[in-house]
């Protein structure tokens, strides 16, 4: 059986964990169009079609320049409430049992959005999909790159009524020309709070940003990160520390990292044993929830069951969850995974927890 791909059935059942989404990246369309009308909101498209007909991106700016445009229908807590709803009873539907969402607080900030409005429809939107669905949640506010350092030391200092409610605080945006350096002073108060912090790097950006990221900004997570194969002893620092990499397959081949998905070097990371993790980034406009991530490393990859196995084991060693909640999902895993023939669950392997 371990020979054989895994069913749509197996993947579609297999209970997940998700590390790497940004939930402004899980508006849809539709709700896009909706929320423009319903609040006047200018947009450069008219209809679903034409939204759609403009994810034709040739690299990481190209998709954030649509990205901003598109998260500026969100206006009221309700509009977030129900971006966020919609993304939860999705995930849950697909089987993940926990999610760790990023959002970019300046995103709204800097269009004079108050921020209470934006986590009020967040956090309201995490009790109920916990309550109606069995689906946790946390949440991640990440600094933008492109701005200023003092802006993110502003924005910091403004959510810090809440900062007892975030996993951890994040860097995300454009990455080349913004090395995490960029960011020391605020990453210094974050953690003098005695909060986590994660940073994407190294999927545009060289190794070196990965290396200032771990030693500059101290995180103990690294999102993307598939650059560190250039650098051997980095590997070997990832390895050794065990720190997790959230890898978004889809979104890699979108933004031209990879040039399809056959190219990636998900397997060999793997190999090497580092921590990684399948993700799904900013899956309305890159093709793909975690689910069809999944499948499509199984269709285009070759992944089997003792791939997946790990990878699994992986997200949920990774995630932020208190250590009563990662046991009982690691429980949960090997005792899908433990009717495979061959497999030896109880352990993530190369790379797992």
């Amino acid at each position: 059986m371990q020979d054989l791909a895994p069913s749509e059935a197996f993947l579609a059942a297999m209970p997940k964990v998700e590390l790497h989404v940004h939930v402004e990246g899980t508006l849809e369309p539709e709700l896009m169009i909706a929320l423009a009308v319903k609040n006047g909101a200018t947009l450069p498209w008219t209809d679903v079609d034409a939204v759609r007909a403009a994810y034709a991106f040739t690299d990481l700016q190209s998709f954030l320049d649509v990205y901003y445009l598109g998260a500026g229908v969100l206006r009221t807590a309700s509009d977030f409430y129900e971006l966020a709803m919609a993304y939860l009873r999705r995930a849950a539907a697909e089987q993940v049992r926990h999610t760790e969402m990023f959002f970019d607080p300046q995103t709204h900030t800097h269009r004079t959005i108050p921020i209470e409005a934006v986590l009020e429809g967040l956090f309201a939107a995490m009790h109920d999909a916990h309550a109606q669905l069995s689906i946790t949640s946390a949440l991640i506010p990440c600094f933008l790159r492109h701005l200023p350092a003092d802006d993110a030391i502003a924005t910091f200092e403004a959510l810090l009524p809440w900062a007892d409610r975030f996993a951890a605080f994040g860097l995300d945006s454009s990455e080349v020309g913004n090395p995490p350096e960029k960011f020391r002073t605020v990453f210094d108060r974050v953690r003098a709070q005695g909060l986590r912090t994660v940073a994407h790097a190294g999927e545009e950006g060289p190794p070196s940003y990965i290396w200032d990221a771990l030693d500059t900004l101290g995180v103990s997570r690294i999102d993307h990160g598939v650059r560190c194969l250039e650098d051997p002893l980095l590997v070997e620092r990832l390895v050794r520390d065990r720190i997790p990499l959230t890898v978004c397959p889809l979104s890699n081949v979108r933004l031209r990292v990879f040039e399809k998905l056959a190219d990636h070097n998900l397997p060999t990371l793997l190999e090497r044993g580092l921590a990684v993790t399948v993700n799904s980034d900013d899956p309305a406009y890159f093709g793909g929830y975690l689910l069809e991530n999944i499948r499509a490393v199984v269709r285009d990859l070759g992944f089997g069951y003792a791939q997946l196995y790990t990878l699994g084991q992986n997200a949920i060693a990774g995630s932020f969850l208190p250590d009563h909640e990662r046991a009982r999902l690691h429980a949960e895993h090997d005792a899908f995974f433990a009717p495979v023939p061959g497999l030896r669950t109880g352990t993530a392997g190369p790379g797992g927890a």
